[in-house]
């Protein structure tokens, strides 16, 4: 358990779905940069769990059901503003380099307080999966049009927020369709919205575990857009 004294400037949030092949080895390279860990464990029904339990100086938080990953995301906000000022979300299922948060906290502008996403570099070759290709761009569109300024990776689980900003922000979404929403409400609400690049691992030999189904969730997002384009037309926050 994390003793919560004085608070660090930041902590890692890292939302996790049945991802038990790779998310312990996600958390011990994040331990590495020696902020506070917080692992959610969004109801997964393999062995995830049992592949975290027993490594030191984590707090874990566990969802009893599949709420999303926005969900998750939310449930370790809550937990690590008690303890640090900036939350780095970081997905389990090992295509990030925990390392890599170095660069994003060299980003965050002196005096500002903004999100920054972490742009995948890489992100159009052969090896990468026509889905992760096909979303980023559909989303990127979106994005821009529902008020956002431009970005090439809105779909990047690699970030850091500002706590408690990022708490009070008005998303509905909660599942997938968080990270593209809070962009737009984020901006909308004077937080800036700043890119820096990061490595990214795709095995292309496959084994990368992906939760992302591409009718559904095209269809959640097709509903999460029309609803930020309504209410910037109608002038609504």
């Amino acid at each position: 358990m994390i003793i919560k004294n004085k608070k660090k400037q930041f902590a890692f949030v890292i939302p996790v779905y049945n991802h038990a092949g790779t998310v312990a080895q996600v958390v011990k390279d994040a331990q590495d940069l020696g902020f506070p860990v917080f692992v959610v464990d969004d109801g997964s029904t393999d062995n995830t769990y049992d592949a975290i339990k027993d490594i030191a100086d984590i707090q874990i938080l566990r969802h009893p059901q599949n709420q999303g990953k926005g969900a998750a995301i939310l449930t370790g906000f809550a937990a690590a503003s008690a303890v640090a000022d900036w939350a780095i979300t970081i997905d389990a299922d090992g295509q990030h380099y925990p390392q890599d948060a170095n660069k994003l906290i060299q980003a965050i502008p002196k005096n500002s307080r903004p999100i920054i996403v972490g742009a995948r570099a890489g992100m159009e070759g052969k090896h990468i999966p026509w889905t992760s290709s096909f979303g980023r761009k559909f989303s990127n569109f979106w994005v821009r049009t529902s008020g956002c300024p431009k970005i090439s990776d809105s779909q990047s689980g690699f970030r850091i927020y500002p706590l408690p900003e990022a708490l009070n922000l008005k998303t509905k979404a909660r599942r997938f369709q968080f990270e593209v929403e809070i962009l737009v409400h984020a901006h909308r609400s004077g937080i800036p919205v700043i890119e820096s690049p990061i490595r990214v691992h795709y095995n292309p030999e496959g084994g990368r575990i992906s939760h992302f189904r591409p009718f559904v969730d095209f269809c959640r997002n097709s509903s999460t857009f029309t609803r930020l384009i309504f209410r910037r037309i109608f002038f609504l926050k």
